[in-house]
C-alpha cells in the first residue's frame, strides 16, 4: 500500500501556486495499490542494496572519482556510496561525507558537479522543511572532504529552486526562479557575474537541457506552449517555437524533464491536471517540435525524474493527475511508451516528485525516494545495451602510470551524448563528464581515477578530439591493468595499461 509522505513542509510567508498544489496533495493524497503493468517489465529489474542506507535519502550526485553522492533528506549531511572491489554498486558502502554549513538543510534545489571535480549546491525551495526560497549555497571540495559557503549573487535575496546547468565552457549558469534574471558562477573566486537577456518569462519550474551546439533548451512554463533557446556567445534567449502541446498545467507552473536522447532529439515530458501529461520532441538539427504520445493511464510528470538508459531508452516516473497516486514506471523508446516494474518498496512510492534518478557508471540506474519516512536506495538494470558509435573512443592513453600521479587522455566523445538524468527545476543529477575506470587484469579488482579539468563540457562532440585529466589512486593495485572512458554509463574499448 502507498503511503503519504511524512511531512508538511510549512512557511508563514506567500507561497506559490505550485506549492499550495503539493501541500493539499499531500493532505489529500489517495492512497492505492502499487501494481506494476504488463510490458517489458519481465527484461528489466529492481534490486535492493546489499547494504541499504541508514538515512533517509534525496538527490544523487555522481563525483567524478566513480562514487555516488547522496543527500540526507532535511539535513546539511550528505554521503557516499562506493562500489565495491569488482565495480558493483549494489554491493557498495555507505560512508559519511563532511556535512554543509549547519544552517543550510536544503529541499529542491540547485546542483552540478563542476569541471575540476567541485560540487556546487545552491538555494532550496524549503530550508529544514520552511519553505522560504533560500538563498544560501555552498561548495564541496572532495578532496579535502570540505563545504564552503557561498555568497548569493548580488540582489538575489531568493534562489530557491532554480534550475541550472553547466555550459561547455565549464561554467555554471543559475536563472533566478521567479525572475528572468541569470547569474554565472566563477569557480575559482567564489562569485558571480549577473548578465544575459531576452527570456520570455520567469525561470519558474522550468529546466535546462544542453544541446550539441552548446546552446541550452528549455520549455517555458509561463508562456506556454512557447519553447526558448540560450546562446552562451551572446548570452541572449531567442524563441525555439512552439512545442505544440501544452507541457505544464493549467496553472502555468508545474512541468516534466526533458532529456536530449543518443539518436539527436529533445524529449519533453509534460504535466497536465486534468488528463494523460503530454510529450513533445524537438530536432535540434531542425529546429521544430512535434508531438509525442501521450502518458498512459492519466499519468503525468509534474516534477518527476527520468533517466536516458544505454540503449537509448528514457526510463520515467510518473503518477497521475498531478502529484497523486499510484506511481508507475515506463520506458520510453522513442515512439511509445513500455510498462516497467516498480521498485522493491512499494511501500511510500506515492507520487512522482518524491524520486530522484542518477545514471551510474555501470549503465545501472540508482533510485533514492525524498519523500522524508522511508530509508531506501534500489538500482535498476536495464535489458537493452548501446550502440558501439554512442561509446567514448580512446586516441591517446599512457601505457604505464604511477600511483598518485596526474595524467592526460584524449579521445571522442568522452562526455557522452545527453546528461544522463534530469529532473527539472527541483533538482540536477547530469553526469554527462568523463569517468576513467581501471582494472587490474590479474584481480579483477575495480578503481575509479578522479578526473577534472577536462577541455570541454560539452556533449555530444561527434569527432572532435577531447580530453581530460585523472589523478591515479595512489592505494589501488599495481601490475597490467585495462582502462576504459566511461560516459553515462558507456564504457570506451579498453587499453592497456600498467599501473606501477
Amino acid at each position: 500500500m502507498c503511503v503519504a509522505p511524512a511531512f508538511l513542509p510549512a512557511s508563514e510567508e506567500m507561497i506559490t501556486e505550485d506549492k499550495i498544489m503539493k501541500i493539499s496533495r499531500i493532505l489529500g493524497i489517495t492512497l492505492a495499490a502499487c501494481l506494476a503493468l504488463p510490458g517489458i517489465a519481465s527484461a528489466q529489474k529492481w534490486q535492493s542494496l546489499k547494504h541499504p542506507p541508514t538515512f533517509q535519502t534525496d538527490t544523487a550526485l555522481l563525483l567524478t572519482d566513480g562514487r555516488a553522492m547522496v543527500h540526507e533528506y532535511n539535513s546539511p549531511n550528505w554521503w557516499s556510496l562506493t562500489p565495491d572491489p569488482s565495480g558493483s554498486y549494489l554491493k557498495g558502502t555507505w560512508k559519511q561525507l563532511g556535512s554543509m554549513p549547519s544552517d543550510y538543510a536544503p529541499l529542491y534545489f540547485a546542483s552540478q558537479v563542476l569541471p575540476d571535480g567541485r560540487v556546487l549546491v545552491e538555494g532550496g525551495e524549503y530550508n529544514f522543511l520552511q519553505g522560504d526560497e533560500t538563498n544560501l549555497g555552498a561548495i564541496y571540495d572532495p578532496l579535502k572532504d570540505k563545504w564552503t559557503n557561498v555568497q548569493p549573487p548580488t540582489g538575489w535575496s531568493e534562489i530557491g529552486d532554480s534550475p541550472a546547468v553547466i555550459l561547455p565552457n565549464g561554467t555554471f549558469m543559475l536563472g533566478q526562479n521567479f525572475d528572468e534574471a541569470m547569474a554565472f558562477f566563477n569557480a575559482k573566486k567564489l562569485t558571480w557575474t549577473l548578465k544575459g537577456s531576452g527570456k520570455s518569462d520567469s525561470f519558474a519550474e522550468e529546466g535546462m537541457e544542453l544541446l550539441p551546439s552548446g546552446k541550452v533548451l528549455l520549455v517555458d512554463t509561463q508562456n506556454t506552449p512557447n519553447s526558448e533557446i540560450f546562446d552562451p556567445k551572446t548570452s541572449t534567449w531567442t524563441s525555439a517555437g512552439s512545442t505544440i502541446v501544452d507541457l505544464s498545467i493549467s496553472a502555468g507552473e508545474e512541468t516534466g524533464p526533458a532529456l536530449l536522447r543518443p539518436e539527436g532529439t529533445v524529449f519533453a515530458m509534460g504535466a497536465n491536471g486534468t488528463g494523460a501529461g503530454h510529450t513533445a520532441i524537438f530536432d535540434p538539427k531542425t529546429g521544430k517540435w512535434k508531438a509525442g504520445p501521450d502518458f498512459p493511464n492519466n499519468d503525468d510528470m509534474a516534477d518527476a525524474p527520468a533517466a536516458v538508459l544505454p540503449d537509448g531508452n528514457i526510463l520515467c516516473e510518473t503518477s497521475p493527475l498531478v502529484f497523486q497516486s499510484p506511481v508507475s514506471f515506463y520506458e520510453f523508446d522513442g515512439t511509445k511508451f513500455h510498462s516497467a516494474p516498480l521498485p522493491k518498496q512499494t511501500g511510500n512510492l506515492n507520487t512522482s516528485y518524491l524520486g530522484r534518478l542518477l545514471v551510474l557508471p555501470t549503465g545501472q540506474i540508482l533510485y533514492t525516494l525524498a519523500d522524508g519516512a522511508t530509508i531506501d536506495a534500489e538500482i535498476y538494470t536495464a535489458k537493452g545495451t548501446f550502440q558501439s558509435s554512442w561509446a567514448p573512443k580512446i586516441t591517446t592513453a599512457p601505457s604505464s602510470v604511477t600511483r598518485g600521479s596526474t595524467y592526460k587522455i584524449s579521445g571522442t566523445q568522452f562526455n557522452g551524448l545527453t546528461h544522463g538524468a534530469a529532473y527539472g527545476d527541483d533538482a540536477q543529477m547530469n553526469s554527462s563528464y568523463a569517468l576513467v575506470r581501471i582494472t587490474n587484469n590479474s584481480t579483477k579488482h575495480v578503481f575509479y581515477a578522479r578526473t577534472h579539468n577536462p577541455s570541454t563540457m560539452a556533449i555530444a562532440t561527434g569527432t572532435k578530439t577531447v580530453s581530460t585529466n585523472f589523478d591515479v589512486p595512489s592505494g589501488m593495485e599495481t601490475g597490467a591493468s585495462s582502462l576504459v572512458v566511461v560516459a553515462n554509463g558507456i564504457p570506451s574499448a579498453p587499453v592497456s595499461v600498467t599501473v606501477n
